[in-house]
C-alpha cells in the first residue's frame, strides 16, 4: 500500500467518526483487509431518572418492566434474573403477565424474544409514525450497496471478501468497512486457505436492528420477491 492510499484510509476513518455518510466503493486494491477494523466500542449509556411525586410499590413485575423500559439492548431471561434479583421462571411469568396487560390495555408495545433475549418493543402498526421520526437519523441509514452487501454476507456467512466480490462483481472493501463501523458486520475468523483471508458474519446488532431471533429467521430464498421490473 503507498503512502497517499493509507493517508486516503486514515481520512475516511477520521469522516466516519465525525458522522459522514459512508463511503462507496473504491477499487479492490485501496483497501486491504488489515485495514478493515473491528466495531469501535459503544460509551456506556446512563439511564435517566424521574422522581415519582408519591412513593411507589415496587414489584418482580415492575422491576422487570422498567428494566427493559430502560434498556438498548435485549436482555437474557438469566441476565434479566440476576438483575431482578429473582428466577428466570419468574422473570418469563412476569414477561407474559406483563403483554397480557399491554394487549388489554390496547398499548403500542409488547416485550417481544429478539436475539435470544428480551426487549420492549412497538408494535407494527405504529411503523408509520415512527419511521417519520427515524427519518432523520441519517446515520442508520444504509444505501442500496450496503444492504446488497448485508444481504450476501447475513445469508453466506461465514464469507471471505473475495466471494462477496465475486457476487457482487465489484470491489467490497469500503462497503464492508461501513458496514462494521455501523456495528451491523464483524470479523469472525480466518479461512483455511491459501493466505488465510478474514472471515465476515454478522453481529448481535444486526438481529436487533432487522428484528430476528436467530439468523433460522431469514426469509428463505424461495420466499423473497423478485424486484419490479
Amino acid at each position: 500500500m503507498t503512502e497517499e492510499q493509507q493517508e486516503n484510509i486514515e481520512a475516511t476513518l477520521e469522516d466516519n467518526e465525525q458522522g459522514a455518510e459512508p463511503i462507496e466503493e473504491q477499487p479492490a486494491d485501496d483497501v486491504s483487509e488489515e485495514a478493515i477494523e473491528q466495531e469501535p466500542e459503544q460509551a456506556d449509556k446512563q439511564p435517566a431518572f424521574a422522581e415519582p411525586d408519591e412513593p411507589i410499590e415496587t414489584t418482580i413485575e415492575s422491576v422487570v418492566e422498567a428494566v427493559l423500559f430502560a434498556s438498548d439492548e435485549p436482555l437474557s431471561p438469566t441476565r434479566l434474573a440476576a438483575i431482578v434479583e429473582t428466577t428466570t421462571k419468574e422473570i418469563k411469568d412476569s414477561i407474559k403477565n406483563l403483554n397480557e396487560r399491554y394487549k388489554a390495555g390496547n398499548h403500542a408495545f409488547r416485550i417481544e424474544q429478539i436475539a435470544g433475549g428480551f426487549q420492549m418493543l412497538t408494535l407494527s402498526p405504529y411503523n408509520t409514525w415512527l419511521q417519520k421520526l427515524l427519518r432523520a437519523r441519517s446515520d442508520s441509514k444504509l444505501s442500496a450497496a450496503a444492504l446488497e452487501t448485508l444481504a450476501i454476507i447475513s445469508y453466506k456467512q461465514p464469507i471471505i471478501r473475495a466471494d462477496i466480490e465475486a457476487i457482487r462483481g465489484v470491489a467490497a472493501g469500503e462497503m464492508i468497512r461501513s458496514l462494521m463501523y455501523k456495528g451491523l458486520v464483524k470479523i469472525v475468523g480466518r479461512a483455511e486457505i491459501l493466505g488465510r483471508p478474514m472471515l465476515y458474519g454478522t453481529t448481535k446488532k444486526f438481529l436487533e436492528v432487522f428484528g430476528l431471533n436467530t439468523l433460522k429467521d431469514l426469509p428463505k430464498i424461495e420466499e423473497l420477491k423478485k424486484p419490479e421490473q
